[in-house]
Formats: structure tokens, sequence, C-alpha cells
């Protein structure tokens, strides 16, 4: 079989990209509680020696992700026609984007998953994929929920559960918390709210517009608090460092919530979760445990 000097060139540009785009997946760790994040930091190398070009073609994105169940079954996107923009990746430069999975696949159930990134180079019509990655959905112990209906100015009615539970992982507590509308079958929001103290349970406080205040201690002498909103928003934070006294929640006559004794070493902030996916991407069930 005779090569033209063409022919050559492209199989050898051919094998040189194809050898020389490198996927990596990484997984903050290794266990997770139904609804929480699990973000996905993939990084994409170039070393092709040339400027690459990533982008959709017409039924081809050119990212995706490839996840199974612990028994091998293939878990589909809950939406398939979620893309990512255009991406241009110069000669020897590596790009991380992160990626939150939980609103795009079904993986709120129990179990172990198995994850691995791709994408579609259009310019060879070959895919190149990311070393598997694995990770495991577990329950979590509920401590403290109660249910409050949402104010008329807030929203158009309903009710919202506060749920706070924590999760033992090899060498800390984490404390969680969960806003759900259990009637209609919706999670708003699951995250972690810090380390917490195992053997001190946290204080929680509703005030008038029904918005969670949550004091806990978080290491010796150190206390956090929070403020989450009625769609599960972190509205805002603080640290406090335990003095004479130690910090506690109280309320005031017209039924605001504060934090009164220690003294403050970070000052409250306001804090927005900008990463949680609209609520018309979530999935529509609650665990199946609850």
């Amino acid at each position: 079989m005779k090569f033209t000097p063409l022919c050559a060139a492209l199989v050898l540009l051919a094998s040189s990209v194809f050898g020389q785009i490198q996927v990596d997946l990484k997984l903050a760790r290794l266990q997770y509680i139904a609804y929480e994040p699990v973000v996905a930091s993939v990084g994409i190398t170039n070393l092709a020696g040339r400027d690459v070009d990533l982008q959709d073609t017409p039924g081809q994105p050119w990212f995706g992700f490839e996840v199974t169940g612990q028994e091998g079954q293939v878990i589909g996107p809950l939406k398939t026609n979620a893309t990512q923009p255009p991406l241009r990746i110069e000669a020897g430069k590596r790009v991380t984007q992160k990626i939150n999975l939980t609103p795009l696949f079904q993986v709120q159930d129990f179990g172990v998953y198995h994850v691995r990134a791709h994408i579609y180079f259009a310019d060879l019509g070959k895919y190149f994929y990311s070393p598997a990655k694995v990770f495991e959905v577990t329950d979590a112990r509920p401590i403290w929920q109660r249910t409050v209906g949402v104010p008329e100015d807030v929203g158009p009615g309903g009710v919202r559960t506060y749920s706070l539970l924590t999760n033992r992982f090899p060498d800390h507590t984490s404390l969680y918390v969960r806003v759900e509308d259990k009637d209609r079958g919706i999670v708003y929001a699951t995250y972690s709210l810090g380390h917490i103290i195992a053997f001190d349970e946290p204080h929680a406080e509703l005030d008038r517009a029904n918005q969670l205040h949550v004091l806990f201690c978080a290491a010796p002498r150190a206390w956090a608090y929070d403020r989450i909103g009625l769609n599960g928003e972190l509205v805002s934070h603080a640290s406090f460092m335990e003095t004479k006294t130690r910090p506690r929640l109280v309320r005031a006559p017209e039924g605001d919530i504060k934090v009164a004794g220690g003294m403050i070493e970070a000052p409250i902030t306001s804090e927005s979760r900008n990463g949680a996916p609209k609520l018309s991407a979530r999935p529509p069930s609650i665990p199946k445990s609850e």
C-alpha cells in the first residue's frame, strides 16, 4: 500500500492529536448524600501542538458524561438538550470546568455510581475519555425537621420542610441542610453547612419570615451561624468565638432572630449558592428511604 506525502501528513496529524489530547476527571470525595451537589472537575489538556476548537456538530454535542449504576445499568441524562458553549484551547494549555452532576442525572437513589467524561473532537470524528471515577450516594441521619408555610410576599403559598442532617466521614462529621416541598416531591437544595462537633447538637430557630437560622459548634470554641431561605439559598454566614459565654440564638419580641454571647470572628456576609440548578432542572422525587 502506497502513501502519498499528503496522506502521510494527515495520518501523522491524526495520530498526534488522538494521542495528545488528555481528559481527566476529579471528584471532591467518594461519598455524598442524596441531592447533594456532586461537582465533577473536568480537565482538558491540549498537547497536540496546535490550537483546538471544540464545538457541537448537528446531533453531536462536544462534551458529555457517561454514568452507570452499581449493576452496570446506563443512567441517561435528564435533559438531552443540555449543551456546553464552544471551547477553544490553545496549544499546550489546560482548561478546567466544574459541572454539577446532580441536576443532570438521576443519581439521588442510594448506591454506587461510575462516571467518566468524554469530549468529541469533530475535526477527527473521535471521542476522548477520562478515566472512570466512583462515588457513593448514601443516607444521612436526620436530627431536626420543621414544616412551615410560605408567606404570601415570598411566593404563591405552599409549604417548605427544613431538615438538618449529619453524615459521618472517616475524619469528620458534616452538618447538612435540606429544603423541600414534600407534598409536591420537590427538593430545592441539599448542601453541607460545614464540620460539626459530634457531641454538640446544633441550635435551630425560625424567624417571622420563616427563614431558618442555624448555630452550631464547628470546632472547639468556634461556632458557625447560617441563615437559610425558603428556596434553599444560603442567605448569610458568620463565625463566632466562644468567650466567657457561649453563642446562642435569641428571639426578639418582633420575631427576629439574632446571636447573643460569644465574640464575632468573621462578620455576617451575604452568601449565594449560584451553582444550584433552576427548580425546573431538579429531579421530581425525594430519596426512596424517606
